[in-house]
């Protein structure tokens, strides 16, 4: 099986500069693993790399969709599928960077995917159905879906509904086919440092103009529904920009809070999966990652 480094972590992590790093020491390449950094125009919002920062090392998977369109889980996977392998074939390392879980596991586990295209009327019906609702609707139509997903999550019940609808199984819920040999390198922080993290990363995407990003893209006709569906930064700058949030005390309040939350819920995902190995963040992780690499290469006897 052809070998994939896979660095993953929580929201301000560390893991897109750790990714570069080991990338360009290794004279490897970058497969983004961002459900939001796939669209044009998502910049400051959605983390992505500065243009100097994609000078050092190759990425791919970085504006590949317009934001207007619905880039589905099966396109990434396909997509991923063919970068790992162009980069593999080249006598290059791949590393898959990023923090949506959804799309490191469709790689690393390998989710055997249906790609049903997004079915608007359906979910415009969906959407103003009470959570309780939707989870019957998907346990008459899908139960094996059912019995697999979290009940609690809108969006992927409405998906999954979507799937079945379309008179197909939500197979990613539990058909597997892994097609590459992973080392998964996980960064996690101590919660009040993460905290830390997170509200300085996010004083600094206020002040370097996430807000005018946001106006951007509205004067360029992308929806307010679409923004908020985009999640977390394009969500509450949008409400601040209808006026909902009083301040921009009351944005970086609101907004710090829900990262937060995405973060926390980001780790109760990778937790999951014991084949992580978390590096020490207070030492040397670059360091440790290089080793671990060597190591998992065979090109290191491994540590007693």
């Amino acid at each position: 099986m052809q070998k994939l480094v896979v660095i993953l972590g929580t929201n301000a992590s560390g893991k897109s500069d750790l990714g570069i790093r080991l990338a360009g020491h290794f004279g490897g390449e970058v497969v983004s693993a961002d459900s939001r950094q796939v669209y044009r125009g998502l910049d400051l919002g959605s983390g992505k790399i500065t243009p100097a920062q994609a000078a050092t090392v190759k990425h791919h998977l970085i504006d590949v969709a317009d934001v207007s369109e619905y880039y589905s889980l099966a396109q990434y996977q396909r997509a991923a599928y063919n970068a790992i392998d162009s980069i593999s074939n080249a006598g290059k390392l791949p590393f898959l960077v990023g923090g949506t879980a959804l799309y490191l596991n469709a790689i690393v586990q390998g989710y055997q995917l249906v790609d049903v295209p997004p079915n608007d009327q359906l979910r415009a019906e969906l959407e103003i159905l009470p959570l309780a609702q939707l989870v019957e609707h998907l346990e008459k139509s899908d139960p094996d879906a059912a019995s697999r997903i979290d009940k609690s999550n809108r969006r992927r019940l409405i998906r999954a509904i979507e799937i079945a609808s379309a008179g197909c199984a939500n197979s990613a819920a539990h058909k597997h086919s892994p097609r590459y040999d992973c080392l998964q390198l996980g960064l996690n922080w101590p919660r009040e440092i993460l905290i830390e993290r997170i509200e300085k990363r996010l004083r600094e995407r206020l002040a370097n103009g996430m807000i005018d990003e946001v106006v951007g893209l509205r004067n360029r006709g992308v929806s307010d529904i679409r923004l908020d569906k985009l999640g977390l930064e394009y969500r509450y700058v949008t409400r601040y920009l209808r006026g909902e949030l009083r301040s921009l005390d009351d944005l970086r309040t609101q907004l710090g809070i829900a990262i937060r939350q995405f973060a926390k819920e980001q780790l109760t995902w990778f937790k999951r999966d014991s084949r992580i190995v978390w590096l020490d963040l207070f030492g040397d992780c670059f360091q440790e990652a290089c080793v671990r690499i060597r190591e998992w290469e065979g090109k290191l006897p491994s540590a007693p």
